[in-house]
């Protein structure tokens, strides 16, 4: 195998375990460029990487094993829609820090919303947890939020989407 088709292999290998992440767990991405990269480079990559290692890889076995994983999300993508993958590319972002941890300051409630389009806006209220300014870990919010002593009130008002109100 190449070096290039080594290349090629991991970087496709790494974006279809982040697109994994980010569209099966409560792991997100919260860079808007690095989510494009992934969603859309798996649109892309995946053919590429499957007309590539059909063509470059000689012996039989080998090129049945490199082309096995991107014939199956190839599928994946056919079945799903590629519109319906490129329109989920918008990654969730803050308009209101609702609640701060009062122990661990990249643990806050927001209110969330993620831009898709000519479809409006998701909407939603969660835990997030901050890996990375890149990565978050989200869950639900906790019914009885006003009742923890961790939790503090403070309404910051953060508007990453940069929507004008009336």
């Amino acid at each position: 195998m190449t070096r290039t088709t080594k290349i090629l292999n991991i970087i496709y290998g790494l974006t279809v375990v982040l697109f994994l992440f980010d569209s099966l767990t409560s792991f997100d991405i919260k860079s808007q460029g690095l989510k494009s990269f992934v969603y859309i480079g798996l649109l892309i990559g995946t053919p590429l990487t499957l007309i590539w290692n059909a063509v470059t890889i000689k012996p039989r076995n080998r090129k049945i094993n490199w082309t096995i994983l991107p014939t199956a999300i190839l599928i994946f993508i056919l079945i799903v829609g590629p519109m319906k993958l490129y329109f989920s590319t918008g990654a969730w972002r803050t308009q209101t820090i609702l609640y701060q941890n009062g122990h661990l300051s990249f643990k806050t409630i927001e209110f969330q919303m993620q831009d898709v389009g000519a479809f409006g806006y998701n909407k939603r209220t969660v835990e997030v947890f901050y890996l990375t300014p890149l990565f978050m870990i989200t869950s639900e919010v906790p019914t009885d939020i006003e009742k923890k002593v961790e939790w503090i009130k403070v309404d910051k008002e953060v508007n990453e989407l940069g929507l004008k109100f009336p």
